[in-house]
């Protein structure tokens, strides 16, 4: 299993080339470039593999009700620490969209 972190920048980092320079030669700084995601937000655990095959398969045919198009793979967001309480913590199933 791979596990990719993402971090975005402030904007005062207008380009790689002025990002701090990473200490460990695993982090690699990439310019993503603009994106339109839609996505769900929920707390607690995102460890339930069911439940969030289920939520992906429903946001997917909601953005295509909507008349968005799926671009791509869902990304699972997860915004706190693994010590927050789950009722506390702040999650997102994002998809990309045209």
């Amino acid at each position: 299993m791979v596990i990719t972190m993402q971090f975005v920048l402030p904007s005062k980092y207008t380009n790689a080339e002025a990002t701090p320079k990473p200490i460990d030669e695993r982090v690699i700084i990439k310019e993503e470039g603009e994106r339109k995601y839609g996505v769900v937000r929920f707390s607690g655990v995102a460890t339930d593999v069911k439940w969030l095959e289920e939520t992906v398969e429903k946001l997917k045919k909601s953005l295509e009700k909507d008349g968005h198009m799926v671009i791509g793979e869902f990304l699972l967001v997860r915004y706190n620490p693994p010590w927050n309480l789950p009722l506390f913590r702040a999650n997102e199933i994002m998809i990309p969209i045209q």
